[in-house]
């Protein structure tokens, strides 16, 4: 099964990864967020790996960017513009899913609204309804423990 995970290639992807942001393919989060958006159909699969190394390169937590994707859009099922994560009430345009993905990551570590805020804090500036929240952590506590880290990193 995880082989199937790691072997599914991308046939709609019209934005390649850059080769320096690579995620190692038994790091268990890549693993945990491709079967969480399979088994649910959900095409943002793909990008398990951008997730991962947008939320490494912003000090995100690992479950932030896939929990607000599969919450906004359904795991890229509803994304309109490029924009699975619903940014700007659905009206920021972005040239591809993958530019959305680091996009928002950086947003969210950099802006003044969202820098240094704590996950509670940062999803009520997000969505202020007391709801959303609750489904965006219900989808990150599905996903796994906030320090799931590949073997060997310390």
């Amino acid at each position: 099964m995880v082989a199937g995970l790691l072997a599914t290639q991308s046939h709609a992807d019209p934005d390649p990864r850059p080769a320096d942001i690579a995620v190692n393919q038994t790091d268990p989060r890549l693993i945990r967020i491709k079967q969480y958006f399979l088994d649910r159909n959900c095409p943002a699969h793909i990008y398990a790996g951008d997730f991962i190394s947008a939320a490494d390169q912003n000090n995100l937590d690992w479950r932030l960017l896939p929990s607000l994707s599969f919450i906004e859009s359904g795991g890229g099922k509803e994304a309109r513009n490029n924009n699975m994560f619903g940014w700007d009430n659905c009206r920021r345009r972005f040239r591809s899913s993958r530019e959305g993905i680091y996009n928002v990551a950086a947003r969210l570590a950099n802006s003044r609204i969202y820098r240094n805020k704590s996950i509670d804090q940062m999803l009520h500036r997000y969505n202020p309804r007391r709801e959303y929240a609750l489904a965006v952590k219900s989808v990150m506590n599905d996903l796994g423990p906030a320090n799931l880290v590949p073997e060997g990193i310390f």
